[in-house]
């Protein structure tokens, strides 16, 4: 039983000292993402939308909720985030070909529509994340107007 104990005793300095240390914080600008809002011109029920839904993860800019500041969720929600943003980062909108842009934004409202997008462990703690289908609805009429300029532009050239 003491070894119990002592194993116990090192696990709790182990987790105490734990919470000295963290992630760097995705803590950049959100006016990263005005070429993407300026290029995209989403209406106003839209641009709300990708605001609470989608840029914690997919920018430059996190609002953080409290409970970022314990150790290991802190490093649970830092590898959501940087996973977001591999895949899809508004912030780095204006460096993307017109292929990818349109090619996101397929992804974007096929996601939205299938609703893997948000994804429930975020909209667990973001109730504002939780789309109605009247939201949903909305997002892909807009992902699909993008989609089908960005393939005109491309024909275009």
């Amino acid at each position: 039983m003491k070894v119990l104990k002592k194993i116990g005793v090192v696990l709790l300095i182990a987790l105490v000292v734990a919470q000295f240390f963290g992630p760097e914080k995705n803590d950049g600008n959100l006016d990263t993402v005005n070429a993407f809002i300026a290029e995209t011109n989403p209406p106003a029920e839209v641009t709300q939308i990708l605001k609470t839904t989608c840029f914690d993860c997919h920018s430059a800019k996190t609002n953080y909720p409290w409970y970022n500041n314990i150790t290991p969720v802190n490093y649970w929600l830092d590898e959501h985030i940087r996973d977001g943003k591999k895949h899809l980062d508004f912030s780095k909108w204006s460096e993307y070909s017109l292929k990818r842009k349109e090619h996101k934004m397929d992804e974007l409202y096929e996601e939205v529509e299938k609703k893997e997008m948000p994804l429930n462990s975020y909209t667990w703690t973001h109730a504002e994340a939780n789309l109605t289908q009247a939201q949903i609805d909305a997002v892909v009429a807009w992902g699909k107007k993008v989609q089908a300029d960005y393939k005109q532009q491309m024909t275009a050239k």
